[in-house]
């Protein structure tokens, strides 16, 4: 395996300037498909009256708010935006606190003999919500240290000229 030589790096860093952080942006659309998927596989769950409650409604409205923070948060990300970050460690830490609100507490509710979600269904429904939460907190990560790489480099530069 070839190791990269000083220029070769260099050359990678100052590449930074004029490419987009397409990388950080392509997880945060990750993060939103899989969200998608979630919602699409909750939301059409219909056993009786369980799911006709004001915490459904505010699920579906956070939904919402958490795909528009999302989405203009990949458009930050790709311009090398270091405070977009903490938006997407928040949305990613939601994720979590997701799992624990309307799918466990639907997987252990009881009507009648039946339970309110199944296992196989509050399994899909906790990957992708885990998978989304990791993709929008692995993109935060990796668009500090991209955004600390880029301006170490710049101040490098000032130094030089």
């Amino acid at each position: 395996m070839k190791t990269k030589s000083a220029e070769d790096l260099y050359i990678q860093k100052d590449r930074m300037r004029y490419v987009k952080n397409s990388a950080c942006s392509n997880l945060c659309y990750l993060a939103i498909l899989f969200d998608v998927f979630y919602f699409v596989l909750l939301y059409r769950q219909d056993v009786e009256t369980y799911y006709y409650t004001i915490q459904i409604g505010a699920s579906i409205v956070y939904n919402l708010i958490f795909l528009l923070a999302v989405f203009l948060s990949s458009e930050g990300v790709k311009h090398y935006g270091k405070n977009y970050s903490l938006i997407l460690l928040v949305a990613g830490a939601m994720q979590v606190v997701r799992i624990f609100v309307i799918p466990m507490r639907a997987h252990n509710a009881v009507i009648g003999e039946a339970t309110v979600m199944s296992g196989f269904t509050f399994t899909k429904c906790f990957i992708y919500l885990a998978v989304s939460a990791a993709c929008l907190i692995f993109s935060a990560v990796l668009n500090v240290i991209r955004c600390n790489q880029l301006e170490a480099h710049i101040k490098s530069l000032g130094e030089k000229a």
